[in-house]
């Protein structure tokens, strides 16, 4: 019996994508990729790179309703596409984009001839109704995975290097990640360029990055240098006049500023070759990098720019004293814990606030990763400005919320869910968690809160927490799990500037299982976070 072949919908923008990509494969060489994508490389220069790279292909990411049927649906649309097989790179990139909104889908690949090179389909199946849908219309709107792709035409190690240099100190491409994907036995290399166009680099067989150690160690040692002109950038504002004008020049963005012009234009130039700018003819345009330090939109990092540039910049000179006594070197800077500090100092308060909404991202995905039918109760443990418990609301209209928070935090949470019309479905309740927890929630939140203290101090909390909860409510966690890698940058930070610490995941399953809880799973998150569901199981302690 023959079942059916289960056709792969495409609409009608991703199928006008894939046409573009055609025509564009079939309308250019080599030479005519390169002069565009890499205006700052001579026509001897891109002659001597056209040696030993050839234009391969075009690629395009797209959304059908399922892999299954793919082909069928490029055959109607006049091409001769391959098989499909997995894309191991592009389905990592999309995983660190969206965390656990990606699951386990996979991501195919398939190529299509054109005119002795191809068009490179990624397809990402997202059916009706799916919470994908929502992945679809970012990557639609960002194009993030669209590129050009030139193959190495010179084999050995010699070529790969010198192209690399070459491509990233005379043309000004910026590595954008990339990885070996052994279906193919292919090390592809992302570059970005300085007018925010991706390409493709594929090399035969595994390559790995040979990077100068005395450059990368000057780099990493410098890094102090770009903390503080990220702060400057925020501080001026300039993101936001290039965002609202693109393409000024130094003497407009001075007088914007209240800047001296030719100070201002080396700061620019720095940050040019940190990647949040990009430059022409003294005008500057807002990298992809930079966009995120704009006020005024969704997860704006411009606060955190402040504060990172700010008291915990200050406070890290006295690392070495944090390595050598254990304690923090904040409070030996300022004499106060920071909390404390910034309680009494309401503009840095409302600062510490506001950056800990601008990482908010990581919370989107967790309304679709709990089941929250049978829930009406959420309590939010030390919620700060409640933008996890607003999402929960928000994506859940039965639930109503309580906040436990001090004062000074309760005041910008109580702010923030007015201004979402959700604070008529929230109480508010000052106190401090380590004494008590309010009662009779269904689900008890503790997030970006555990890793603020010791071991100690974490198994008072969470039985603070057990003392309040009945048997079977739910206790969600979420935290920066070691050894990913942001979470060792920020387990220094705690170390430095709050006194508590990252963990691992078995320390964490270890510390709530003394507490009275039995672990559950843990899913990972955007912005290297991850989510730890627990169960209250057993009387406290």
């Amino acid at each position: 019996m023959n079942l059916p072949v289960v056709q792969a919908r495409l609409t009608e923008a991703d199928l006008e994508r894939i046409r573009g990509a055609v025509a564009h494969v079939r309308a250019h060489d080599t030479d005519q990729v390169l002069a565009d994508l890499l205006p700052d490389l001579t026509a001897e220069e891109r002659a001597d790179v056209s040696r030993h790279l050839v234009f391969d292909h075009t690629a395009v990411l797209v959304f059908p309703d399922s892999l299954d049927g793919l082909c069928e649906e490029l055959r109607r649309c006049g091409l001769e596409p391959g098989d499909v097989t997995p894309s191991v790179v592009v389905r990592g990139r999309l995983a660190r984009r969206y965390g656990a909104l990606m699951g386990e889908t996979p991501v195919g690949i398939v190529h299509a001839p054109v005119d002795g090179r191809s068009v490179e389909i990624f397809a990402l199946p997202v059916p009706p109704h799916s919470p994908l849908q929502a992945v679809a219309a970012d990557e639609r709107a960002a194009e993030h995975e669209a590129h050009h792709a030139f193959a190495l035409a010179s084999p050995g190690v010699v070529a790969p290097a010198g192209l690399r240099t070459l491509l990233q100190e005379r043309a000004g491409a910026m590595p954008d990640g990339g990885g070996y994907n052994g279906h193919e036995d292919v090390t592809v290399l992302y570059f970005r360029t300085r007018h925010h166009r991706r390409f493709e680099l594929r090399l035969p067989g595994r390559h790995e990055p040979l990077p100068d150690p005395t450059l990368s160690l000057l780099g990493v040692m410098t890094g102090a240098w770009a903390t503080q002109a990220i702060r400057t950038m925020a501080e001026l504002a300039i993101a936001d006049h290039l965002a609202d004008h693109p393409g000024l020049g130094t003497a407009a963005l001075a007088d914007l500023t209240g800047t001296d012009p030719d100070a201002l234009r080396r700061l620019l130039r720095y940050l040019t070759t940190l990647g949040l700018l990009t430059s022409a003819e003294d005008t500057y345009h807002l990298t992809a990098l930079g966009q995120p330090l704009r006020t005024g939109t969704d997860f704006s990092l411009h606060p955190l720019a402040l504060l990172y540039g700010g008291p915990f910049y200050d406070s890290f000179a006295g690392l070495t004293h944090s390595v050598r006594t254990g304690q923090e070197a904040f409070a030996h800077r300022y004499g106060q814990h920071h909390f404390t500090y910034f309680a009494e100092r309401p503009e840095l308060g409302t600062l510490f606030h506001r950056s800990m909404a601008a990482s908010a991202e990581m919370f989107k995905p967790v309304p679709a990763l709990v089941d929250f039918s049978g829930v009406r109760r959420v309590v939010d443990v030390g919620g700060g400005n409640g933008a996890l418990l607003a999402r929960l609301l928000r994506a859940h209209d039965h639930l109503e919320g309580v906040l436990l928070e001090r004062p000074e935090a309760l005041e910008a949470a109580r702010t923030e869910l007015t201004a979402l019309d959700l604070a008529e479905r929230c109480t508010f309740v000052t106190g401090d968690f380590t004494e008590a927890v309010p009662d009779g929630g269904d689900v008890y939140l503790l997030s970006r809160v555990l890793h603020d203290w010791d071991d100690d101090r974490c198994l008072t909390i969470l039985r603070r927490c057990a003392e309040a909860m009945r048997p079977g409510a739910q206790l969600l966690v979420v935290e920066r799990l070691l050894p990913q890698h942001t979470a060792v940058a920020w387990d220094v930070h705690m170390l430095c500037n709050v006194g508590g610490r990252e963990r691992d995941e078995p320390h964490y399953r270890q510390l709530l299982k003394k507490a009275g809880f039995a672990v559950g799973e843990c899913h990972g998150l955007p912005l290297g976070a991850s989510l730890i569901h627990a169960v209250r199981a057993t009387p406290c302690f």
